[in-house]
């Protein structure tokens, strides 16, 4: 969302947003990431079509407008895409200087019974293990440099617990050698928004087939990459971009990876090789401590224990230990 889009949603002298300059405008929308403020253009996009079918203001809504929008999507939308929807709803009308309408009593019952109806299961992609990842591996033709690049991409991507967006924004510059490895500064993250920026471990891997460093270091030295981006396109005569590649890139590297390997490339996404880490460190005996501090989720996140309740779905069970 711009500074032009936002000063587009203000409505009247009271507002807030009215008040600001074009700079301090600017600097809200930098509070949020680039995707976050994008998905919520798109949802807000989707509920002002609503409301402008049906004749009622978006902004202000009314929360018997928002509570109907809900029931209206719950038949179509899965809850997590309706919560979404929500909170686009609820930051608008906040830089707006509004009262959010999300958080009235009647929306908050509406989307409760939709949770109860429809359930609130995840539509989440499959994990890529430590097994998935090498069978991905494994498949790849090493003698190209597109073989080179996703080996070094899945690898390095499982192994530093990457985002997307981290791996495409690493740099030559970001690598500081060690003797047990790569320590990798990830200058900016979905929870570091303020780029202070952290640094990961990427340590050296028992396996020469699938060690981490030894897979950057040969698809750097293959590319020729001397600085800037370190994962770029390869075109069709084998010459490397100057540019970094796309977050969709990695998914597209993730899921032909998949394929080759006789996976569901449906199941799987560039989000794969993070959820893989977790569950495959939890797994292992890692402490939630230890996990966190690799992917930067906070120690108590809900989002980190369930990939720990996931794997300890079985080693931490007593159905295990009946005898049967």
């Amino acid at each position: 969302m711009t500074t032009q889009e936002l000063a587009t949603v203000t409505r009247g002298p009271s507002s807030t947003l009215a008040r600001l300059s074009t700079e301090a405008l600017g600097y809200a929308t930098s509070s949020r990431a680039p995707r976050t403020v994008a998905a919520y253009r798109q949802d807000l996009d989707h509920f002002r079509a609503w409301c402008t079918a049906r004749g009622v203001p978006s902004l202000p809504a009314t929360p018997e407008t928002v509570a109907e929008y809900v029931a209206d999507m719950a038949q179509r939308y899965r809850p997590s895409t309706i919560g979404r929807r929500l909170a686009g709803i609820s930051v608008a009308h906040q830089l707006a200087g509004y009262e959010t309408p999300t958080k009235n009593a009647t929306v908050g019952a509406v989307v409760t019974g939709v949770r109860r109806t429809l359930g609130t299961a995840p539509d989440q992609h499959a994990a890529a293990g430590i097994g998935e990842v090498r069978r991905m591996v494994s498949r790849l033709d090493l003698d190209t440099l597109p073989g080179l690049r996703d080996r070094a991409l899945l690898l390095v991507g499982f192994a530093l617990a990457a985002r997307r967006s981290e791996l495409v924004a690493l740099e030559v510059a970001d690598l500081e050698t060690r003797e047990e490895g790569y320590a990798v500064t990830v200058r900016r993250s979905k929870t570091d928004q303020e780029a202070r920026g952290t640094t990961r471990a990427l340590p050296r891997g028992t396996d020469p087939e699938t060690c981490p460093v030894q897979a950057l270091a040969a698809w750097v030295s293959a590319a020729g990459i001397t600085e800037g981006p370190i994962f770029r396109a390869v075109d069709r005569w084998g010459t490397v971009a100057p540019t970094a590649l796309t977050a969709g890139a990695v998914a597209d590297v993730v899921k032909r990876a998949a394929a080759r390997a006789g996976l569901d490339p449906a199941r799987y996404s560039g989000h794969s090789l993070r959820a893989g880490f977790c569950t495959t460190a939890a797994a292992r005996g890692a402490s939630e401590r230890a996990i966190a501090r690799q992917t930067g989720h906070a120690v108590n996140s809900p989002v980190l224990r369930s990939y720990i309740r996931h794997a300890s779905t079985f080693t931490d069970n007593a159905a295990t230990d009946l005898g049967l």
